[in-house]
């Protein structure tokens, strides 16, 4: 059995009442830090007597051939990644993939996880979100992307460096508007946890000033208002729609969420998307 377990994402005493038990009694374990996991091995007190190996970003291909054949002769391996949920912005997914694929159990031990702890704290809307990872990091292709979500209405979740965080939230200000409603959350459950709630103008020129961000960061951006149906032409909506087929929608699809994302009907959504289009 592949038993993905979560990980503290700072206090120790967050960790799941399974997740001693579980790696005690593991065959392998699978961490993306070895020395890091007999850390925390340490200070939950387990004595490891698994077979302990390093899973991470520059090994996960290979590595995930050599547990699949622990897999497939009936031990239990353990996954564990440096802090929260592995796969979610972690290694784990290729190994995920592959047990599913030959039909081998899968299951998880429910851990801390950083986007659901920031959603929660961040005082945004949660009954609706997305989370999209550690943004990139050229400036052009972060643009590209932050453009793509700037008319998004869910919450958005992402991760990233303390030493990036002031140019990300200066190019997000740029591409949602430099009012949208945002959270930074740092070091969260740690004892030097920060969270700051403002517009994003005012927490890229914090993020900017000095040193002023470290630790680990999670950022939590509200969605998008749904645009007054009278601010929006036909030619307007048929370029909604035009721009949500390009993301690989079918034109039913693009037309059934563009009409939710502005609170017009899917019949006027439909007539502007099938109008003729004026001769040039």
């Amino acid at each position: 059995m592949l038993i993905l377990a979560g990980t503290p994402i700072g206090t120790v005493a967050d960790a799941s009442g399974r997740l001693a038990p579980a790696l005690a009694e593991a065959d392998v374990v699978a961490a993306e830090d070895t020395r890091r996991f007999r850390r925390l091995a340490a200070d939950l007190g387990v004595e490891v007597t698994a077979r302990v190996v390093s899973y991470f970003e520059g090994n996960e291909e290979q590595r995930t051939a050599e547990l699949m054949e622990d897999l497939r002769a009936g031990r239990t391996v353990v996954l564990v990644t440096d802090a929260g949920m592995p796969s979610v912005s972690d290694p784990g997914y290729r190994i995920v993939a592959a047990a599913v694929a030959e039909d081998l159990p899968v299951t998880a031990i429910p851990g801390p996880s950083a986007v659901l702890t920031a959603l929660a704290v961040s005082g945004l809307p949660v009954d609706r979100f997305c989370f999209e990872g550690f943004p990139p990091r050229k400036a052009g292709e972060r643009a590209r992307v932050f453009g793509t979500l700037a008319t998004d209405p869910r919450t958005m979740v992402f991760f990233e460096s303390p030493h990036r965080t002031a140019a990300t939230l200066s190019a997000m200000a740029d591409a949602f508007g430099p009012d949208r409603r945002a959270a930074v959350c740092r070091e969260l459950t740690k004892t030097y946890e920060e969270v700051m709630r403002g517009p994003l103008s005012e927490l890229a020129q914090w993020a900017g000033d000095g040193d002023r961000v470290r630790g680990e960061v999670t950022i939590v951006v509200s969605g998008a208002e749904p645009a007054a149906p009278e601010d929006l032409a036909e030619s307007d909506l048929a370029a909604l729609v035009e721009q949500t087929r390009a993301e690989g929608l079918s034109t039913k699809d693009a037309i059934a969420d563009v009409a939710r994302r502005t609170g017009i009907s899917r019949k006027v959504v439909y007539a502007a998307a099938h109008a003729p289009k004026e001769s040039s």
